[in-house]
């Protein structure tokens, strides 16, 4: 960056996490759209297009920053950027700091620590909202309705894949006992054998090997290891077609921040069966977009996938409510534009 951005700079958007993750993923899609609206920059890996990349030299020169100007945003989504905020301002560096929260549980002592050390705080659901001991503004995720979007021909998508049946019943996310995954496996091995047309999918990074080991052996067991695929983690732009694949999208999470494939699945089109964790409930509405279960319950699972693997129409239908709903209400844009307006609040010391 040169001295004049560097002058300009309003935001901060710092990623320093060295695997990509959920937040990772949410701070890409959001970034570029508040660098169409301010003068914003990336630190760190995986920075996406349309925003400018800043270096860890560029944040040293920042230390000399005229003192008459604006303090920037140091927008931080993690402990351990709250406490790099919080250290560089302790140092002499002039930023305004903000964290966002999805964390739907009591938080640490460290946590709480640093929470109370922001300038302002979002939380991305009520119930986020509800763990924190201070005021904070709710502004739940959206997704990007261009990137996420129905095929022209759902059934054509998934041929194309080579794997066997007509329609695909997916679930997307890290790979680990938190996020249901042996849920969605236990559900999916009772109904496949009664669906012959359908082939369950699992995409997203292996946590624990021993946890995959038991999947697959209950598969095998099924004898269903042609129709319960797993794929481990895929690359970033290889993630949305999938969505695109898939028929039915199940969320199972037992525990969640937000859960941001629901918004992802619906956006693509696709039937959603969600477990009642991180902001379902504010996601779905019941019987229209979506179907709410119990988290960790595989018999409500089975029986809310049942109807619509019986009838695709009606999963169909479905799927196209739920894009509706997603562009209505859960946009990128939408959320990128009240972030904007909460640093506005920030700067003016009214968050």
């Amino acid at each position: 960056m040169d001295a004049t951005a560097l002058d300009r700079l309003e935001v901060i958007v710092p990623n320093l996490h060295w695997r990509y993750s959920g937040v990772t993923a949410t701070n890409r899609m959001i970034a570029p759209r508040l660098a169409r609206q301010l003068s914003a920059a990336w630190l760190g890996r995986d920075a996406p297009e349309g925003i400018t990349r800043m270096s860890f030299r560029d944040l040293w020169r920042l230390h000399s920053r005229k003192s008459g100007a604006k303090a920037p945003i140091w927008h931080a989504r993690r402990n351990n950027e709250m406490m790099a905020g919080l250290l560089l301002r302790l140092f002499g560096w002039r930023f305004s700091l903000v964290f966002t929260s999805a964390g739907q549980r009591h938080h640490t002592w460290i946590t709480r620590f640093l929470i109370a050390r922001m300038d302002g705080v979002i939380a991305t659901s009520e119930t986020s909202a509800s763990f924190l001991k201070r005021r904070a503004t709710v502004i739940h995720h959206g997704v990007d309705t261009a990137l996420y979007c129905p095929p022209p021909d759902r059934g054509k998508a998934f041929a194309a894949t080579g794997l066997p049946g007509k329609f695909a019943i997916g679930c997307f996310g890290r790979v680990r006992a938190q996020k249901g995954t042996d849920v969605f496996v236990a559900a999916v091995c009772e109904l496949l054998p009664k669906f012959p047309d359908f082939t369950a999918l699992i995409l997203g990074p292996i946590d624990d090997r021993a946890f995959l080991a038991g999947l697959r052996g209950r598969i095998d067991a099924a004898g269903l290891t042609d129709r319960v695929r797993i794929f481990g983690e895929l690359p970033i732009a290889d993630v949305p077609p999938w969505y695109q694949r898939i028929l039915i999208y199940a969320f199972t999470s037992r525990v969640e921040g937000f859960g941001l494939t629901m918004l992802e699945a619906m956006a693509a089109g696709a039937a959603l069966v969600a477990a009642r964790a991180g902001a379902a409930d504010k996601v779905v509405s019941v019987g229209e977009t979506g179907i709410l279960v119990p988290p960790g319950d595989v018999g409500a699972l089975v029986r809310a996938l049942e109807p619509l693997m019986r009838n695709p129409d009606r999963a169909a239908e479905m799927g196209k409510r739920a894009r509706q709903r997603v562009i209505e209400e859960f946009s990128a844009d939408a959320e990128a534009c009240q972030i904007v307006d909460f640093y506005r609040r920030v700067w003016a010391g009214t968050a």
